[in-house]
């Protein structure tokens, strides 16, 4: 129940379906009043959240930054969450997002020797069946790539991060008892919430950031602070996402 209802929550976290809602009031509610409240929300929402500047001011804040690759020590495992692809039925293949640089990053660190094991964690995080399996999946595309499947190891049926945490806890159990501490690759705004998840279940972990959108010093292009940008919208969104999730998951004690 919590699952379906965090997806349906999700809707109505998006900065874009705020403005919209703004336009629509703007031009077919009677009430002159809310008409000229309307047109000055929106276009304080469509500044705001339009402005890449202050998405990066906010997500720097949040997220947790980077480390480069030659300062990792090895793990025995690195755990890779899902949510970085989607599926394309038609032709049958494994379509990268953004959040696709975990796989890209995970194989980057297995190649320099920083880990041994690459877990990965996570089935899909729809409602419906939309083909998209993602462990399993992209267990094949490593073993085509030339991977050695006895170094791959799947956790196939989660579908959130507190399922990620919870299932791989259970795994690791199983195939890696000994084992102090693990590393942990996913998104530099996802990570927040997945160390809080991982650490509830007991699980030692130390954060490997990927996809990152900013760094710990303050950094950005002229054209982020003074040109709107459409993307930044769906920026929002994630980030947005994360911090209601986090706030979710300590109310149900889940972190």
């Amino acid at each position: 129940m919590f699952f379906i209802l965090s997806k349906l929550l999700l809707v109505f976290l998006s900065p874009f379906l705020w403005f919209i809602i703004c336009v629509g009031i703007f031009f077919y509610w009677p009430n002159s009043i809310y008409k000229r409240r309307a047109r000055m929300t929106g276009i304080i929402i469509f500044f705001f959240f339009s402005n890449g500047f202050i998405f990066n001011e906010f997500c720097r804040q949040w997220e947790v930054h980077g480390t480069p690759i030659d300062e990792v020590r090895n793990y025995e495992v690195g755990i890779v969450l899902g949510g970085m692809a989607e599926f394309n039925n038609d032709i049958g293949v494994l379509s990268l997002r953004r959040g696709g640089d975990r796989i890209w990053q995970a194989i980057s660190l297995y190649k320099k020797g920083k880990i041994k094991k690459i877990l990965l964690s996570g089935d899909n995080g729809y409602l419906s069946d939309k083909g998209l399996h993602e462990s399993k999946q992209f267990r094949e595309v490593l073993i085509q790539w030339g991977i050695p499947s006895k170094d791959i190891f799947v956790e196939p049926v989660s579908k959130n991060t507190h399922e990620n945490a919870l299932e791989t806890r259970n795994l690791l159990t199983d195939s890696f008892p000994k084992v102090d501490s693990c590393l942990l690759i996913t998104s530099g705004s996802h990570m927040r919430r997945a160390m809080a998840c991982f650490e509830r279940e007991n699980v030692n972990v130390v954060p490997y950031s990927t996809d990152l959108y900013t760094g710990p010093e303050r950094s950005f292009y002229w054209d982020q602070l003074l040109v709107p940008s459409v993307d930044t919208f769906t920026e929002w969104n994630f980030l947005i996402k994360e911090w209601v999730g986090y706030i979710a998951y300590d109310l149900v004690g889940y972190i």
